[in-house]
């Protein structure tokens, strides 16, 4: 997934890519650019989403189970296997990765039959702070939604 960043007068590559958690290649490579001056400000270039923003990422470990996880996490088991697609009684293994909710945020997955209003009620926010906060809603069964705290 990707954003348009738009080059400010005093970024360099490594800034830019920085501030979006990744390589100055990376970068270079999904914008088809082959040299550093090539960058200008005012220039619109593709950086990666910011996938951080709302969680953390785990690498899995030989011995780990989502109930040991979510324990040292501090969140709920259920929660965790359903925002990382996954059910209670599926296995995982060794490195690989699955989503950690980061503290400071409410979590929810949709049902059907959901709304916004019924959605912004239990988050207890405005419906336009609930779209700010969420990039996209479709409101289908089984989406995930964030709120600040």
């Amino acid at each position: 997934m990707f954003d348009k960043y738009q080059i400010k007068p005093n970024d360099s590559l490594k800034s830019i890519a920085d501030k979006f958690n990744t390589s100055p290649e990376i970068i270079m490579d999904i914008n088809n650019l082959y040299f550093i001056d090539e960058l200008r400000a005012g220039m619109e270039i593709v950086v990666p989403k910011e996938k951080e923003k709302y969680f953390n990422t785990y690498t899995i470990e030989k011995g780990d189970s989502l109930y040991k996880i979510a324990q040292k996490y501090n969140i709920n088991p259920t929660l965790l296997a359903s925002l990382n697609g996954l059910n209670m009684d599926d296995f995982i293994y060794p490195n690989q990765e699955i989503l950690i909710p980061k503290s400071g945020y409410s979590y929810y997955i949709t049902a059907e039959g959901d709304t916004l209003d019924t959605v912004a009620d239990l988050f207890k926010v405005s419906k336009k702070d609930l779209l700010a906060q969420n990039e996209t809603i479709y409101l289908l069964k089984d989406q995930v939604l964030v709120a600040k705290r």
